[in-house]
């Protein structure tokens, strides 16, 4: 961007941000993510970072929204990356605002790798990670003293929409599993489950963590798919595969349930 006063001309350096916007709620972002945006010229946000963040830019930047997200892709990821530098050659300073944070499943190294090969300047502000941020909201930890001593973050399907390898390795683990991107695979995934003999493992769905339309779903993976149906669970909604998910309070009567079973 070129800005002419009366005494001289002054050029914009073209620079990015990725800024990681957090879970959804809009005060989970972190204070240098609401600085960055108070600095910019132009923010491209995808449909997952709350749109009330978007009050924290100038008026005169200009607010672009580029979708991504499962069933709405507003533009590739091809076209995001050529918008992001086209707007910082043009007008200065992008605010690349992406839901949850960048490196998570964000496509986040792709679009600094991007930026590198046009040798524009690029700074990454990390965000709260919905897969962590989001159980925790729910006090749900993802790791706990005797009963999860790591967690898996896996996506449902590869680019091929098959359904991904890890997650077969990660239903044989121990580990709290979370998957993110998945609903539409969710009976599927709670087979892979069944395999390993986890039938009655807690799970639960969260959808639009940290929201006003946030929903919680509480079960086991044997009835899991039942409950999404009953409760008209919809995306974006994590999946939390886990003993710590017995921690949550909606868990007591499912565990009495099964405890009474027991005792016939």
């Amino acid at each position: 961007m070129i800005i002419t006063t009366q005494n001289k001309t002054t050029v914009k350096e073209p620079k990015i941000t990725l800024v990681g916007a957090g879970p959804g709620d809009a005060d989970l972002i972190t204070i240098k993510g609401m600085k960055a945006l108070q600095t910019a010229d132009v923010v491209l946000y995808d449909a997952l970072a709350n749109e009330e963040l978007l009050s924290f830019a100038p008026e005169t930047a200009h607010k672009v929204y580029v979708g991504k997200r499962s069933g709405d892709h507003s533009y590739s990821q091809d076209a995001v990356n050529k918008l992001m530098i086209d707007y910082a050659i043009n007008y200065g300073h992008v605010v690349r605002l992406k839901g949850g944070d960048p490196f998570v499943f964000g496509r986040g190294y792709e679009e600094l790798d991007f930026a590198a090969s046009y040798s524009i300047p690029t700074v990454v502000i990390p965000g709260i990670s919905s897969s962590i941020g989001v159980p925790g909201l729910q006090q749900i930890p993802v790791t706990h003293r005797g009963l999860s001593e790591s967690f898996w973050v896996v996506t449902a399907t590869t680019a091929s929409q098959e359904i991904s390898n890890d997650l077969y390795d990660a239903a044989r683990s121990k580990a709290t599993v979370v998957v993110l991107m998945g609903l539409h695979k969710l009976a599927e995934i709670a087979e892979i489950f069944k395999a390993q003999d986890k039938h009655r493992l807690p799970v639960a769905l969260i959808q639009s963590g940290s929201t006003k339309n946030e929903k919680v779903v509480i079960g086991v993976v044997d009835t899991i798919v039942e409950l999404a149906q009953e409760n008209k669970v919809k995306a974006p909604a994590m999946m939390v595969f886990g003993d710590v998910v017995s921690l949550h309070p909606k868990f007591s009567p499912i565990r009495e349930f099964y405890e009474l079973v027991a005792q016939e």
